[in-house]
């Protein structure tokens, strides 16, 4: 199976109401099909059990520029095969949140070089390329068991640090890292419920935002429930 099997395939699975239900979730791409993800893991699935070399795959489709392919190149790429050469690369073509969340959470946050892209992304300027380097704290909180808290830790006054951005994506990505690391463990929950509070001493709406949202989540029974049922074990 190769990336012009897989580009015929996904326009066949293609839907124009999906496309436009992509653009009212704010998904604004130069060029999709519109197919749903449960196709789109199910194509991916089967390529991964046909193509030769799917990480030469994933690269033809991501060139592409359709989402949807570049959706099944993240889906079934290698991360040991990817270089830091290779994530630069595909975030400067990163063009809506979608496509950012789907690439650093399925396979960007697995790759050797995760943890350099987060400090190294975040402080860039482009709205979806600090999104990513923001979005992969999240990931990384969420799929790397081995880090221990502290190593955690250090992604927090990064996010205190570019707290004040006001552009949606950004924003956003910073309330859901900081809810995400605070959800991991006892100690990692008491460090970013400090964090959100000195974040809404910036008072400015971004910072009020993220901080109260993160702080109703991270300081609710649910979690400190679970995350002292977690300890216990």
């Amino acid at each position: 199976m190769n990336d012009a099997d897989i580009i015929s395939k996904l326009e066949s699975l293609g839907s124009a109401e999906n496309v436009a239900g992509m653009a009212r979730f704010g998904i604004v791409t130069k060029k999709a099909f519109g197919v749903a993800a449960a196709d789109l893991k199910a194509l991916a699935k089967e390529v991964k059990k046909n193509a030769d070399d799917r990480h030469a795959v994933a690269l033809e489709l991501w060139k592409t520029g359709i989402h949807d392919a570049r959706a099944i190149a993240y889906l079934i790429d290698d991360p040991k095969q990817v270089s830091a050469n290779q994530m630069d690369t595909w975030a400067r073509d990163f063009d809506n949140w979608a496509i950012v969340d789907g690439t650093c959470g399925h396979l960007f946050c697995r790759t050797s070089a995760a943890y350099e892209k987060v400090y190294e992304w975040s402080e860039r300027n482009e709205e979806f390329v600090k999104r990513a380097g923001i979005v992969l704290m999240a990931w990384l909180a969420v799929h790397d068991k081995k880090a221990d808290d502290d190593k955690i830790a250090e992604f927090l006054p990064v996010l205190e640090r570019h707290s004040d951005d006001e552009r949606n994506f950004v924003k956003k990505a910073v309330n859901w890292s900081l809810r995400q690391i605070g959800k991991r463990s006892l100690k990692l929950n008491k460090l970013a419920v400090e964090t959100a509070e000195r974040i809404k001493l910036q008072n400015t709406k971004p910072a009020r935002w993220i901080a109260s949202d993160a702080l109703r989540e991270l300081t609710g029974d649910a979690v400190i429930k679970r995350l002292a049922a977690k300890q216990r074990k």
